[in-house]
Parts: C-alpha cells; structure tokens; sequence
C-alpha cells in the first residue's frame, strides 16, 4: 500500500504519528451519509461551508475560519459546500487515540457522547491552534518529547474552550475491523484472514459484527469507499490509481460502486463540470 494513503486516512498504529495533517478540496456539493470516523478529526473550514448533522446537537454549520471537532467513532451525514467560481477548501487534522487519551482520559461517555462540537472563527479563534500544529510539525528539529508536549497544547486549548473527547471503547469489533481495513484496503480481505489477525474465531467475528448492526461485507466497502473519497479530496493521484489502491478491480467498479455510494461519480469530486 502506498504510503501516503496510510497517513491520510489517519492511521496511529506503528506509524509513530501523533497527527495526520491534510488539505481538503471538493468541487461538487454533495451530502455524504453515515462515514464512519475511526480516529478524532479536526476540521478548519477555509474556503465555502460545511452542514453537518449531528444526533446530539441537531445541524451544525461550520462557515470559513471555524473549526469542526468529530469525536473518534463518530458516525456523521455531512455535506461540503463550495461556494461559486471555487472549490470547498478545508484543512483535516487526525488525532490518535493516545495523543488525545493524554488530554481527555478522564472524561466519560457516561455523561453522554459529544457529538460534533463547533468552535466560531470571530470568538474562538481557532486558526491560532492550526498555526501553532503547524509550526510544530514543520520544525523538523525539535526532539520527539518536545514534538509531543507541544502537540498536547492545541487540545488543552480545545479542553479549555469546553471541547469534549472522550475515551471510546478502541476494541469495539467496528473499530478494530476498520482498522485492520485502513491499514490496507488494496487488500484481498476475508473475514478469515480478519478474524485471525483479531485472534478470535470467525463465528465469534460475526456474531459482534452482526450484535452491533455492521456485515462484514459491507464494512469492508464503506471503508474502501470512504478512503477513496479521502484520497480524491486530498490528493491529485489518478482515479485509477485511486481505485486500485483501494482494493478495487478496475476504476469502473470503483467508479460504479462510488456513485451507488455517494449519489455522484468519482470525478465530480474534483471537477463541478462533471
């Protein structure tokens, strides 16, 4: 897998990564349903608007300068606006588990799941904590420890201004699918080789997959499918490349399983014409 489709899709596992940081463009307007959000993912809106729909605190719209906070296992309907003559235009950052635990462990879901979380531009000012991640990963020369101390202060800040990401419960049998899935979706999976690489028995597999409304099947695609879209509104790669790399057989399948998906080609992603 390419490595550059690993960092972008957020993966904490092995990679050393504390944070993923990506630009997001997207040319069409359309409502995406039910993504699913492994990791806790920030959101600065730079260019158009963002509505997303959130079970907890109803509809939410982020405008140009505000910040979108997606708890981890965040299952969200959201819908990209551009705006005209441009492109819907955001900056994405992934948090890992641990680097978010170390700020948040405490706090529970028993007091109820978050939801998505807003932070105005005019009265938060959220942009002093993408400049600050930024200057942090651009300096090369600063030692691990240090690197990571000053990844903690942006979440600090986020704490302070009533953000709440709690702790979710990483072996659930979704996430630790999705994750094995993430790490690799060019790959031929069955649930065998899952079950296996979980160490539990395929029945065991199936029955908590089954217990928390997800099919195998369809897990699997979601999650190809959304990696694709990522790396669409992220990259310039070539949609065939794309497909491939997301464990499709050709760009057609992909192209045609895309649409069912999403209700738009893959294309229409990058171009308003199409």
């Amino acid at each position: 897998m390419d490595q550059r489709v690993t960092e972008l899709v957020g993966q904490d596992a092995g990679l050393g990564a504390d944070v993923s940081i990506f630009s997001i463009t997207q040319a069409t307007a359309v409502t995406f349903t039910d993504l699913y959000l492994r990791l806790a993912l920030l959101v600065f809106v730079q260019t158009g608007s963002k509505l997303v729909v959130c079970p907890q605190n109803g509809v939410l719209i982020g405008e140009e300068g505000d910040l979108m906070i997606f708890p981890a296992g965040s299952l969200v309907t959201l819908e990209n606006r551009p705006v005209l003559n441009d492109s819907y235009r955001a900056v994405g950052l992934c948090l890992s588990h641990d680097l978010v635990d170390a700020v948040f462990a405490d706090q529970r879901l028993s007091a109820g799941p978050p939801g998505i979380q807003l932070l105005r531009r005019d009265l938060d000012r959220p942009a002093e904590i993408l400049g600050l991640i930024r200057e942090t990963l651009d300096n090369q020369a600063l030692p691990p420890e240090i690197r990571r101390h000053r990844l903690l202060e942006p979440l600090i800040w986020l704490r302070q201004h009533g953000v709440r990401l709690p702790r979710r419960d990483q072996d659930e049998p979704l996430n630790r699918v999705r994750g094995l899935i993430e790490a690799d979706p060019g790959y031929p999976w069955r649930i065998a080789d899952v079950a296996r690489r979980l160490a539990m028995s395929e029945a065991t597999l199936r029955r908590r997959l089954t217990a928390s409304g997800h099919g195998f099947a369809k897990v699997l695609l979601n999650t190809r499918l959304e990696i694709g879209l990522t790396l669409l509104q992220t990259t310039g790669r070539p949609i065939s490349g794309i497909a491939l790399d997301c464990g499709f057989k050709t760009p057609s399948h992909f192209s045609d399983a895309f649409r069912k998906r999403f209700g738009i080609r893959p294309r229409a992603i990058r171009s308003a014409g199409d």
